[in-house]
């Protein structure tokens, strides 16, 4: 394919990604397919001779189309938002065009410090403490991780190291094992200090925890990777509260925020606590700029050495939103969650579970675990809408989450209206 081509499959490409998204409402959001239908499919080896784009785009709605869960669909409650925006999707081809490895300044100086910059234009839209901000010479700063596992991994491998070094130099006697003897990592059954948990969207107290924390000289890590987009907007602003007391902080723009996978967003009050733990210089990376104290080389962040120019994601979508564009559309989604949560409420069969705060409703049947499983199985097999489950104190309950960028009310009512008359068949049944 030369340049040629590539622009004019390049607009094909795009017109097949907007007619995709355009009509995505009209497909069955959950795929009906078995395990192992694609491997019949398609042949058992590589081509040897090269295939024609136009055949690889025609088994795109022919093989794989029909395996696909449609996470953009109006009609997907399930899990949480996965991010996706035009802005982002063009920044994204931008990425891959560059396609440099910044693993260094050095390495492609624009995709350093635009994180840099992003990661402080966004700790700003959050009003965190400046001490998380690399501004022109602050200690903290911010870089993008792949996932908020793999932050709370890097945050739980930098408290150690900073642990053993501390233990090292106050009883230099003590062996390696008699240090790792003394280590503690203290959690909740939700994992870390969580805003917004997966099951229920519940928040930690910070302002009970952190201080504690502080005085027994703990590090504390909080993830809020799906609330914390969020907290850009004023009136829930005060659920960050106590975020001050924290080492390090994570949420992902990738699930709420119009960012495409992937792009979770991490602070640092003290960048030398995850350079300290990640630290590597072999020859072939080190420039001249390195002890400088102008740069940042974000392989010292982070678990791979390697990582994509993402920041030119955050760039596009927050210029072509603004602010004002990014808080109206959580606003959207938070106000369609309360739709629902009052038609639930309507229905005398049905009980909601937990505060709904965000764009989160988990509710139920009244009756029995079992009756509520066998409702889920017959909204997931109808495949008109697609949910997940959760267990609140011993109950098995339903999950509504409002995740399309494309959804409105209508699809919410229809999707309750469809949850309604399968409960009617369900409860008709169980009498039968």
């Amino acid at each position: 394919m030369n340049s040629g081509e590539f622009r004019r499959r390049g607009k094909e490409m795009v017109d097949f990604v907007a007619d995709y998204l355009e009509g995505i409402e009209r497909r069955q959001v959950y795929p009906d397919v078995e395990p192992g239908y694609l491997r019949p499919l398609i042949p058992t080896t590589a081509p040897e001779e090269p295939d024609t784009f136009e055949d690889i785009l025609n088994d795109v709605e022919k093989i794989i189309m029909p395996g696909v869960t449609h996470w953009h669909s109006p009609y997907f409650f399930a899990y949480f938002p996965s991010a996706n925006s035009y802005p982002a999707l063009l920044a994204d081809i931008l990425c891959g065009a560059i396609g440099c490895i910044g693993f260094s300044w050095a390495a492609s100086p624009a995709c350093t410090e635009l994180e840099t910059v992003m990661m402080d234009w966004l700790g700003k839209m959050l009003k965190l403490p400046e001490a998380f901000l690399a501004g022109q010479g602050g200690e903290g700063g911010g870089v993008i991780q792949g996932s908020a596992s793999e932050a709370t991994l890097v945050a739980l491998l930098a408290a150690r190291t900073k642990v053993v070094r501390r233990l090292q130099a106050a009883s230099p006697g003590l062996t390696q094992g008699a240090i790792m003897e003394k280590l503690v990592a203290y959690s909740s059954d939700q994992v870390v200090a969580t805003l917004g948990t997966t099951s229920c969207c519940s928040f930690d107290n910070l302002l009970e925890v952190g201080p504690i924390c502080n005085k027994e000289d703990m590090w504390l890590h909080i993830d809020a990777a799906y609330a914390g987009s969020s907290f850009i907007c004023p009136e829930f602003r005060h659920l960050l509260n106590g975020v001050e007391f924290a080492d390090s902080f994570n949420f992902n723009p990738h699930k709420w925020m119009l960012v495409n996978f992937d792009c979770s967003a991490m602070w640092v009050k003290k960048r030398t606590d995850l350079i300290g733990a990640f630290k590597l210089d072999p020859l072939y990376l080190k420039h001249g700029h390195q002890d400088s104290g102008l740069i940042t080389d974000y392989r010292h962040w982070q678990l791979p050495l390697g990582r994509r120019f993402r920041s030119l994601k955050m760039w596009f979508v927050f210029r072509m939103y603004g602010v004002k564009g990014l808080q109206a559309y959580i606003r959207k989604h938070v106000q369609l969650a309360h739709e629902f949560e009052r038609l639930v409420h309507q229905d005398p069969r049905f009980e909601v579970c937990a505060e709904v705060t965000l764009g989160l409703v988990c509710f139920r049947l009244k009756g029995s675990n079992k009756l509520n499983e066998d409702l889920l199985e017959r909204i997931n097999k109808a495949k008109k809408i697609h949910l997940v489950p959760c267990h609140l104190r011993d109950k098995f309950v339903l999950r509504f989450a409002i995740c399309a960028r494309t959804v409105e009310f209508a699809h919410v009512q229809w999707a309750w209206e469809h949850i309604r008359q399968l409960a009617t068949d369900l409860l008709r049944a169980e009498k039968d």
